[in-house]
């Protein structure tokens, strides 16, 4: 994912309150959500995500057709993903975030499948080598669990910390990406 997969959050008609819609599908990872505002992914949350909105936010249910096309790439790359058979994203997004969040979430998009960072290398990366704390507290406000791989960065000491699906969800990902996890795909759960 490059820096044109994230669309501006600047909004021109003031007026008009954005169009959220969502949708649940299974994963071997338990339930995600997915988000779309004015028709682009703007979220993926995990059952019992840190930091996750109050589920009223997220608009109107759908489910069948209406899911499939507002959500059918990010269905199947998710499918992909789970299946081994993808290693990144290409789907544009819009999460919601400061400018300073939007970095570093650029930067986990940079970290290759399989791999791992550090927070100060990614801190080194946004170049403010003393953010790593800034840093932790941006990763965990990333709305693209998954999709924007904020699962890839590990303490100093190479432990895994935090996450906010939970740590047992980082390794299994972390595992999957290295060929340790059989997987499936994820299927739409319905409206």
């Amino acid at each position: 994912m490059t820096a044109d997969h994230f669309r501006s959050n600047t909004r021109t008609d003031r007026k008009a309150a954005p169009m959220n819609l969502y949708t649940v599908i299974d994963s071997p990872i338990d339930e995600l959500t997915l988000v779309a505002t004015d028709g682009v992914l703007s979220a993926l949350f995990m059952l019992e995500h840190t930091h996750q909105p109050p589920a009223n936010t997220y608009g109107r249910r759908v489910g069948g057709a209406e899911a499939r096309a507002v959500f059918g790439d990010a269905i199947d790359q998710l499918g992909e993903y789970f299946a081994g058979e993808r290693r990144d994203f290409t789907l544009t997004t819009s999460p919601r975030g400061t400018d300073f969040q939007r970095r570093v979430w650029q930067a986990l998009t940079e970290i290759p499948y399989g791999h791992t960072r550090t927070y100060g290398q990614i801190a080194d990366r946004i170049g403010n080598r003393q953010a790593s704390r800034a840093v932790g507290l941006a990763n965990g406000r990333n709305p693209l669990s998954i999709i924007v791989p904020c699962h890839r960065v590990i303490g100093s000491t190479g432990n895994l910390t935090g996450y906010g699906g939970g740590v047992a969800r980082k390794r299994f990902l972390l595992d999957l990406e290295i060929g340790q996890t059989a997987a499936r795909r994820p299927m739409a759960t319905g409206a």
